[in-house]
């Protein structure tokens, strides 16, 4: 059997994503920037993505940037909202412990510059309050940053409640929603989300694309300087065979949201439920509020790589935690955020489903796992030690 479980570095793309792209590859092919007939053609296209982008998100059209993913669109609202900070004698901004890199090396970059960053701590299951928001704010803040959800242990913030203090404090709010978008709900508006990232990708569309909604009247920080692509603020010809891609992907997600967010939850439910079951076993993240599709959990006395090997000679595609980071040698940075000691983190796995995915599946994993589990501790001193009491388990 063969079971892909790592949707959140990355998914199949849909039937209707591959449907929608082929006419911009192969026929309508002009640059949108031209102004002869292929050229527009091409344009129009661009113009309805956008229109449909906008509406999913509860947006305007015009604040939607169209970029190469969600590390692009975290970048530059980071920088925009430091610039217009610094511009106003502002450098304080406020993020959390375990955001993605894209953001943390993005506010490392400028702590270089003089900039001071507060990172809040998210406490045993992963999640940041308003209130802890509320708090950190200061008069020289001049952006909050804040994940939607949690790329690794799936912990979804209460964006609404965040967005609402940074309003009626006037500070800049950003969240990036690369995990959330096409899975959680968004209203731009009614959230009070002053910028908002995600990436094509993560819900069933093509690599490379993603985009940034940018709230009307926020002046954006050019990364990428050249042509008036963008309105400006983004140069380069745009992708529109993957624009188009991302547009019908989106739609189709946020359409089926409800019914594959209950499917999901079901399938991560009984999953969570038979990997609790292995003696010294932890879920990472809150166990309710989380990603209908996220299963995270550290086992005591085995390393994740191992494990990730074993299962994949098993035919099961699963991961330790962002794919951003796999080739490191360190342990999770949020796993570390949340408490886990590093012995405990170097021994994680994360399970991320998808639609796609079935019970079946589901039932097969929960005996492979378990199994292979079983069989690294078997071999391991460490574990050894630890059952007969000459050294103490961590995880009781």
């Amino acid at each position: 059997m063969n079971i892909y479980v790592d949707n959140a570095a990355t998914t199949r793309m849909s039937d209707a994503a591959v449907a929608a792209m082929m006419p911009y590859m192969q026929s309508v092919y002009g640059n949108p920037s031209s102004l002869h007939t292929a050229g527009q053609e091409a344009a129009e296209a661009l113009v309805t993505a956008r229109e449909e982008m906008a509406a999913l998100l509860g947006c305007e059209p015009r604040e939607i940037i169209f970029t190469s993913g969600g590390s692009e669109a975290d970048n530059q609202a980071i920088v925009s909202a430091a610039r217009i900070g610094q511009r106003k004698g502002k450098k304080h901004i406020i993020s959390s412990a375990f955001e993605h890199h894209a953001v943390l090396h993005t506010l490392k970059k400028l702590e270089k510059e003089g900039f001071e960053v507060t990172l809040l701590e998210v406490g045993s299951v992963g999640t940041v309050t308003a209130a802890q928001v509320a708090e950190a704010i200061r008069e020289d803040t001049c952006l909050v940053t804040i994940m939607y959800a949690n790329n690794e242990i799936g912990s979804v913030m209460p964006i609404a409640e965040i967005g609402a203090v940074c309003r009626e404090k006037g500070v800049l709010f950003h969240t990036d929603a690369v995990q959330a978008a096409g899975h959680l709900a968004i209203d731009v508006k009614a959230q009070n989300i002053d910028m908002l990232s995600l990436s094509a990708h993560k819900f069933h569309g093509p690599k490379g694309v993603g985009a940034l909604y940018v709230r009307k009247g926020i002046l954006l920080t050019n990364l990428i300087e050249g042509g008036a692509q963008e309105r400006g603020k983004r140069a380069g010809t745009e992708n529109v065979p993957a624009i188009v891609g991302m547009a019908a992907a989106f739609k189709e997600a946020c359409g089926l949201r409800e019914q594959n967010a209950a499917y999901l939850t079901a399938l991560r439910d009984k999953l969570i439920a038979g990997l609790s079951a292995i003696p010294h076993s932890v879920l990472n993240g809150d166990p309710e509020n989380r990603l209908p599709g996220n299963v995270h959990f550290c086992f005591e006395g085995i390393e994740g790589e191992s494990l990730l090997l074993l299962l994949d000679a098993k035919g099961i595609c699963a991961s330790s935690g962002s794919a951003c980071t796999s080739g490191s040698l360190e342990p999770s940075h949020v796993l570390l955020a949340i408490g886990r000691p590093h012995e405990i983190a170097h021994g994680s796995l994360r399970l991320s489903l998808c639609p796609e995915n079935t019970e079946e599946q589901v039932d097969y994993m929960l005996k492979a796992i378990p199994e292979v589990v079983a069989y690294l501790r078997g071999m391991s001193p460490v574990w050894r030690d630890m059952v007969e009491g000459r050294k103490e388990f961590i995880i009781k």
